[in-house]
Parts: C-alpha cells; sequence; structure tokens
C-alpha cells in the first residue's frame, strides 16, 4: 500500500499548484531575477568596437571561448558587462571545496554547523573578488592585443574594463543568492541553465541553416534531434540511479517503551561528481589551443604539435578528453564524500549495515563500494561527453548540442522541479493540517 506522502506526490496537479500562493511568489520572483540577468547579457562593454570583436570571436569560437561563451548565455559574444558570468565563483567554491580537505583550519569551520558554512561562503566571495579581477584584467589585455578591438587602449581601459566585469560577476553572484533564499531551485545553476537555454533557439536555428544550404544531409539532422533525445533520457536515467545502502538500527528503549529496530538507507548516487569533470576536462583540454589563437600561430614547434593534436576529433583529444573526465569523476567524488565521516555519524546513532562492524569496517565497506559506482559513473559521463563531441568535430553540429550543456540542462532541470515538488507537498500538507484542526474545533 502507497504511503501517504506517494499519495500526495500522485495526486499534485495544477489546481494543487494554483492554491500555492508561496510557490508562486517565489517561481515570479525566480523569473524575474533571470530575466535581469539576459538583460544584462545584452549590455556591451564600453570602449571596444563590436563589429572587430565579432570577427575575432568567430576566428575562435571553436577554443575555450566556445565553451565559456556557452555558460555565459551569449555574453563573450556580445563582449557584456557579464561576459565572466558566475565562472569565478564556481571557481572560488570548488577552490574553496578543495582547500577544506588539506586545510584543518577549514575542516573545522566545516564541522561548525551553520556559523561554519557562513564563515567559508564569505571566504568563497573575497576569493570570487581576485579571481574575477585577475581574469577581468587578463580579457582587457587580451582585447588590447586581439586587433582594432579596443578604440583606445591604456591603463584607463584596462582598470575600467576590469572593474565593469568583476562588478557583473560579483551582482550575479548576488543575484544567485536572492534566488536560492527568495526564488525556486539553485541560483547559481539556474543562471548557467538560462544562459544555455537562451542560446540553444539560435543553435538550433543554425543547425537548420546548415542544412538548408546543403552543409548537412537532412538524414544527419534527424540522426542528430533523435540522439540528442536519447542523450536527454540516458542521462535523467542514470542521474536518478543509486545505489542504496541498508541501515539498520537497534532496538532502543525510552522510559518503560520500547521501540523495535528500524531499517533506512544511505542513497550513494551514481554520478556523485555532477557536472565538473566534463567542465574541467574541456577547460584544461582548450587551454592550449585558445592560446595559440591569440599567438597567430608564433610559437615553438613542439607547442604547435601539442595544439595541432589537440584539435576537436583528433585521437589524442578524445583520448586525453576521457582521461581526464575519469580523473576528475573519482578525484570530485572523494572531495564531496568522506566514507568515513559518513561512518562515524552512522556510529554515533546506532546505526550500523548489517554484516559489517561499525567504525572503520563501514568506512571501507562505503569506499569500496563508492569506488565501485563511481567507474559506472565515470564511464557514462564519457559516454554522454564523447559521442556529441565526435558529432561536433566530424558534423559540424552546433556546439551547444554537446554532452556538457545537456547535463547541466537536464540535471539542473530535475533538481528544480523536485523543489517545486516539495513546496506541492508542504503545501498539501498544510491543507490537512488545517482541515484537522478545524475538524477538532467543531467537535
Amino acid at each position: 500500500m502507497a504511503s501517504a506522502a506517494e499519495q500526495l506526490a500522485a495526486n499534485l496537479n495544477f489546481g494543487a499548484f494554483a492554491k500555492a500562493d508561496e510557490l508562486k511568489k517565489r517561481i515570479w520572483f525566480t523569473l524575474g531575477a533571470l530575466l535581469v540577468y539576459r538583460l544584462g547579457t545584452y549590455i556591451p562593454l564600453p570602449g571596444i568596437d563590436p563589429n572587430i570583436w565579432e570577427q575575432v570571436f568567430r576566428s575562435q569560437a571553436g577554443g575555450i571561448l566556445g565553451m565559456f561563451n556557452m555558460f555565459a548565455g551569449g555574453g563573450i559574444h556580445r563582449m557584456a558587462i557579464f561576459a565572466l558570468n558566475i565562472m569565478p565563483y564556481i571557481s572560488a567554491s570548488i577552490i574553496i571545496q578543495l582547500l577544506t580537505t588539506v586545510s584543518p583550519q577549514l575542516e573545522a569551520l566545516k564541522k561548525e554547523g551553520e556559523a561554519g558554512r557562513k564563515t567559508l561562503n564569505q571566504y568563497t566571495r573575497y576569493l570570487t573578488v581576485i579571481l574575477a579581477a585577475f581574469q577581468s584584467y587578463g580579457i582587457a589585455v587580451g582585447l588590447e592585443g586581439a586587433g582594432n578591438v579596443v578604440s583606445d587602449p591604456g591603463m584607463f581601459f584596462r582598470l575600467s574594463t576590469a572593474i565593469t566585469l568583476t562588478g557583473g560577476t560579483m551582482f550575479l553572484m548576488w543575484l544567485g543568492e536572492q534566488i536560492t533564499s527568495r526564488g525556486i531551485g539553485n541560483g547559481i545553476s539556474l543562471i548557467i541553465l538560462s544562459g544555455i537555454v537562451a542560446e540553444l533557439p539560435a543553435a538550433l536555428a543554425n543547425m537548420l541553416e546548415l542544412g538548408r544550404q546543403g552543409a548537412m544531409s537532412t538524414g544527419l539532422i534527424l540522426v542528430v534531434i533523435i540522439m540528442a533525445v536519447a542523450v536527454i533520457a540516458f542521462i535523467v536515467f542514470m542521474e536518478r540511479a543509486q545505489r542504496r545502502l541498508l541501515i539498520q538500527y537497534p532496538k532502543r528503549q525510552v522510559g518503560n517503551k520500547m521501540f523495535e529496530g528500524q531499517s533506512s538507507h544511505l542513497p550513494l548516487k551514481l554520478n556523485t561528481s555532477g557536472v565538473i569533470p566534463p567542465i574541467f576536462a574541456s577547460s584544461l583540454l582548450l587551454l592550449p589551443t585558445t592560446v595559440a589563437n591569440f599567438n597567430a600561430g608564433s610559437g615553438p614547434e613542439w607547442f604547435q604539435w601539442i595544439t595541432t593534436q589537440l584539435g576537436h576529433g583528433r585521437p589524442l583529444f578524445l583520448i586525453m578528453y576521457l582521461a581526464l573526465i575519469v580523473f576528475f569523476a573519482f578525484f570530485y567524488t572523494a572531495i564531496v564524500f568522506n566514507p568515513t565521516e559518513t561512518a562515524d555519524n552512522l556510529k554515533k546513532h546506532g546505526g550500523f549495515i548489517p554484516g559489517i562492524r561499525p567504525g572503520e569496517r563501514t568506512a571501507e565497506y562505503i569506499d569500496y563500494v563508492l569506488s565501485r559506482i563511481t567507474v559506472l559513473g565515470a564511464i557514462y559521463l564519457a559516454i554522454v561527453c564523447l559521442i556529441p563531441e565526435i558529432l561536433i568535430s566530424y558534423a559540424s553540429v552546433p556546439f551547444y548540442f554537446g554532452g556538457t550543456s545537456l547535463l547541466i540542462v537536464v540535471s539542473v532541470t530535475m533538481d528544480t522541479v523536485a523543489q517545486v515538488q516539495g513546496y506541492l507537498l508542504a503545501h498539501q500538507y498544510e491543507g490537512l493540517i488545517r482541515k484537522s484542526k478545524l475538524r477538532g474545533r467543531r467537535r
């Protein structure tokens, strides 16, 4: 028989959504905030020639600029005030997470609960400012060296560009935090999602235009569309996949009452690392190509050879891409999930895995299971990312149909829908409680 929660979840409909006033306010706030972000991606930086920058960008769109432009929602293509987007904040968050594993002080803050989390968030904000300032100054120097893009190069242009881009990143960081607290879903993830989704129609139109011009056959376009649907279904299945470890709690006595032992599950996601491995792998592999493009092909012969071999679709590129995805899948999983800490928490609350001794043996068993399922997760990420990469290289499929973009869109959408369902369930429970109180008063 289905539980009360499952029955409520089955009865969720548009009628329940219409009555959830708090949820509607949060959704409208989220949409308004994302609209502000999209407007900001169309405000260009002062002091640059958009037409010349358009030509420079198109010559380097296949490098790391193309990938960052996807995350920035076209902000780099238009060189807008939000060109850096939220990427410095994500980099700062990852760096702080890495430091918590090697710094005893930061690890102690992480264990302090809410107060420690606020302190770590503050450190992340400070680091975001530093990273954004360095990256924005580097962009200003790069713009000055990219032909006649800048109308009046000099220190004033560099400082104004650094201040503008850093301020845009800090505004987006604040906007993302506001969406998380007052809206629906994770604000940072939704900002990246909205940027990708906003550029998808243009990418689809570009693909259809290639088909009209004869550069892509109709059969290939149909194959790409069918493959995108199949990849999305595969991502949904794999992102929901879990390995559940049975947790048993012993009998306990409270006063004169004896409570029976309870059983629960410890869910281990098949893909604990999320979309971090393909993002990191793409950034590292596309960096040499971008540097070579900015240097106009000059440099040592060995560097030119490496740049050529790391081109899209090359065997060395595919091998390195696969190796880096697998490496970061294991590396980031080891950072975000600590089997020893999980085993200690189970031991404190009296929980144990049947047949496994609590403590160190439990930590070893959890680590063993997590390592095995991470192999499957890494293979899944490699398949999702490599197949679109081959199509991009050999069939001129738009960059936005890559595996990384599909992973981000599907994962963030699933998380947001789950949060919406949670609010609807809470609203249903509140309605049941009100009805029970009214019946009690009548009696």
